[in-house]
């Protein structure tokens, strides 16, 4: 039995970690997983990059690592994201290309599709205008990663492909108030009105609507896709458009988890961001159509508990 190699980039971040927890029930004897992290390479360096795939000589990757942040990170930012993430992707599928990769799974964000569109969102509808404002230089970086899947296909007959969650949350996430996403941020700031005394903030009206997926339903998800998911096209990872909650709902999830009492507040004068963007699973369940994803609340009740208990590690 051929010996698979797979290489995780971003393996000591949120997702990454995720697989890891997942692989201790769910590891095959002819698989060998490395997790890479900041520490073992830059990735926007082209020769440390060669240097860590000629290391370790993966036949299978999956592409995590990126320079991302919540929507308020992306303010004034958009050169340095778009710069960052397009030179990291170009490092790595090159790399994987001439190293001869049989299979490379990328990540990708719904914050690709068009900002104007009709909803649902699914798979075909990537490139039918420009995303949304805020994070349009993160955006098309994640954008150019489904081009680049389709030329190296069409051109070197390389084996990439991408998958699309929505938006993503759990354990080992960043929750820092000023770069991380809706989730962990109301999280940390839950947490510190509640030991504080203080009143609970929320920027906009908590109108907006979401589709979260838990880091280890997705963590399953990519170890499926590295094994199964055989189409260069991608594929959207995401809850049942019944699942979709509006940040007021996920607010209040998070409020009942710490059982904080104290006053909320909406700051109205600021942001909502994109009011909607859902997004189609059929194309995922036609694959899985028995894939069960963990409730929002329980999975929020599980990462509320795992700040607190990992509080002083925590990224914040």
């Amino acid at each position: 039995m051929e010996k698979k190699v797979i290489l995780v980039t971003g393996g000591s971040g949120q997702v990454g970690k995720a697989i890891q927890k997942v692989l201790k029930d769910d590891k095959k004897e002819d698989e060998e997983w490395i997790f890479l992290s900041s520490k073992d390479a830059n990735l926007l360096n082209k020769p440390e990059t060669y240097a860590v795939f000629e290391k370790y000589k993966p036949t299978h990757v999956i592409h995590l690592a990126a320079t991302d942040g919540g929507q308020y990170a992306h303010i004034g930012h958009s050169c340095e994201f778009f710069r960052d993430n397009m030179n990291m992707n170009d490092n790595i599928l090159e790399v994987s290309c001439k190293m001869e990769v049989k299979k490379l799974v990328s990540c990708l964000s719904t914050c690709i599709f068009p900002d104007r569109t009709t909803y649902p969102i699914d798979e075909t509808m990537i490139h039918n205008g420009p995303p949304h404002q805020t994070s349009f230089g993160f955006s098309y970086a994640k954008r150019m990663m489904e081009v680049l899947n389709r030329a190296y296909n069409e051109e070197r007959g390389c084996i990439f492909t991408s998958l699309i969650p929505c938006n993503i949350f759990g354990p080992h996430d960043n929750f820092n108030v000023s770069l991380g996403h809706v989730i962990p941020v109301l999280i940390n700031k839950a947490y510190e009105a509640k030991k504080n005394g203080t009143p609970f903030e929320i920027w906009g009206t908590g109108r907006a609507l979401r589709q979260f997926i838990y880091s280890e339903d997705l963590a399953k998800l990519f170890i499926w896709a590295l094994r199964e998911y055989e189409e260069i096209d991608p594929i959207i990872l995401a809850p049942d458009e019944a699942d979709e909650v509006s940040i007021k709902d996920i607010a209040e999830m998070i409020l009942e988890a710490f059982d904080f009492k104290g006053e909320v507040k909406y700051l109205t004068d600021r942001p909502d961001g994109q009011l909607v963007k859902t997004a189609s699973n059929a194309k995922l369940r036609r694959y899985l159509p028995e894939f069960k994803f963990m409730s929002t609340r329980l999975a929020i009740k599980e990462t509320v508990q795992w700040y607190i208990n990992n509080f002083e590690n925590a990224k914040k």
